[in-house]
């Protein structure tokens, strides 16, 4: 079985999209939809197979396919957005995740997850408490998972979107971010800042290999310079809607 990765393309009123943390600035709808297109073609040139997701014509978020389901080795777990404008974008990835034949479970009621909250480290999961996700969302989160051998660790977020917004974490388990936005790094057993915002988010997409928005060179060249192999790509529109390399994408490991 292939490594599997869920995207979502960009809809018509991508512009729209929600923004929490950041001034609101045009959006070219059809360079943003090339830089998808790019994104997408790195995933396939490190060897995965892209599946696309129904559309979501009426959310505008819902390119931010990450933010629907998390996957807990094979096992999905489908969220429930916290913003309710974003409720709607469940249904379409619940559907492919069915027609992958993998098994799902779902937060529901008062609990409320979106992925982009959602670090797993090892077997940790760090989960952001804050805006989007709730305290009920995080422990029905715990409840599916603890049978599988996760444990899950809620960490404030309150100067960021989502946690992984602000952090993702190396191959090695160290955990990556950018300073100003990072609430409790101390909530890792390893930390360590990043030189630009966009050099906190990182996608592992293969033996070392790193996928990175273009937007944070000398952090690509530091990590270069430890032997990692770093592709960059340009993501800069789906960056002013507070979006990133995580953000675009659910990996399906074989």
């Amino acid at each position: 079985m292939n490594n599997r990765a869920l995207i979502r393309r960009p809809g018509p009123r991508l512009a729209d999209g929600l923004v929490t943390h950041l001034e609101r600035s045009p959006i070219d709808v059809d360079l943003a939809l090339a830089q998808w297109e790019g994104y997408a073609a790195c995933l396939r040139s490190a060897g995965w197979e892209t599946i696309e997701v129904p559309g979501a014509e009426d959310c505008p978020d819902a390119v931010f396919v990450e933010d629907a389901v998390v996957m807990f080795d094979d096992l999905a777990v489908l969220t429930n957005p916290g913003a309710a404008e974003r409720k709607p974008e469940v249904a379409g990835v619940a559907e492919a995740i069915s027609g992958l034949g993998l098994e799902s479970v779902r937060i529901s009621g008062e609990g409320t997850l979106d992925g982009g909250d959602v670090l797993k480290v090892g077997r940790t999961a760090y989960v952001g408490l804050g805006g989007r996700t709730n305290g009920a969302g995080i422990q029905q989160l715990a409840d599916r998972v603890r049978d599988r051998g996760w444990t899950v660790q809620a960490v404030t977020v309150e100067r960021a979107l989502h946690l992984k917004s602000a952090v993702t974490a190396l191959p090695d388990e160290t955990v990556i971010g950018w300073d100003p936005v990072v609430d409790w790094p101390g909530a890792f057993p390893r930390y360590e800042g990043m030189p630009e915002e966009g050099g906190a988010h990182v996608v592992i997409v293969g033996e070392g290999h790193l996928l990175m928005a273009a937007s944070a060179p000398r952090t690509a060249e530091l990590l270069r310079g430890r032997g990692y192999t770093v592709t960059t790509t340009d993501i800069s529109e789906f960056e002013k809607l507070e979006g990133c390399v995580t953000c675009l994408s659910v990996r399906v490991r074989a």
